[in-house]
């Protein structure tokens, strides 16, 4: 069940084994909210399958969507880390199924498996990096700037276009810290200039976005 999962690459059978004998496999429906932003929960949750977005709330009803998370992925480590309240909030986007290991089954873990400390490093590493970013864009970019940064970022190459997982206009709002009306009309001068299409949520790239807007 977690032979795929970075987190635990390298791994033996029998490690991977008692691993599972701790974990508690759940399931969600589409749009719960699985964790809550400043719960004083502890656990790991590892996604089976499905997919998350982890999303930080303002006190004004906004949220920011920090990022986007699918089977093989897991979150809750920081809490798990520090026991300190949850940085985020995290709602399923389709029916999901999570393996929960408690934080002191992990750590048990972590004590006879030490691999793993580099495993949950190395992703550490890379969402810091991701965050830095995102505070650059936000400092320095305009709004068609964190657009067009963030379709290419989504996107994968499929033949010779990039295209993106689905991904709504509210979605792509949420993920640049603007309104839903400012992106739809920067996706429809995309389109109409033959940058983009957009075909059931996914968006195709079909040749380099333009500098401005």
């Amino acid at each position: 069940m977690l032979e795929n999962v970075p987190l635990f690459s390298g791994l033996s059978k029998e490690a991977l084994t008692e691993i599972e004998q701790h974990g508690t496999v759940k399931s969600y429906k589409k749009n719960t909210v699985v964790i809550n932003q400043d719960d004083e929960t502890y656990s790991l949750y590892v996604i089976l399958s499905g997919s998350v977005k982890v999303f930080v709330s303002g006190e004004d009803g906004r949220e920011a969507v920090l990022n986007h998370q699918q089977a093989g992925d897991y979150f809750g480590d920081l809490a798990m880390i520090d026991k300190q309240p949850r940085v985020a909030s995290v709602m399923t986007m389709e029916m999901s199924k999570f393996m929960i290991i408690s934080r002191e089954d992990f750590l048990s873990c972590l004590s006879k498996n030490p691999e793993i400390a580099i495993n949950l490093i190395k992703p550490m590493t890379s969402r810091i990096r991701m965050l830095a970013k995102n505070v650059s864009s936000l400092a320095l970019l305009d709004v068609y700037g964190r657009v067009a940064r963030t379709l290419l970022e989504q996107a994968e190459l499929q033949g010779d276009v990039l295209v993106t997982d689905k991904l709504t206009q509210q979605e792509i709002a949420d993920m640049v810290g603007a309104s839903r009306a400012m992106v739809s009309r920067i996706l429809k001068d995309l389109k109409e200039g033959g940058y983009i299409s957009i075909e059931k949520k996914h968006i195709t790239i079909h040749q380099k976005l333009p500098s401005r807007w």
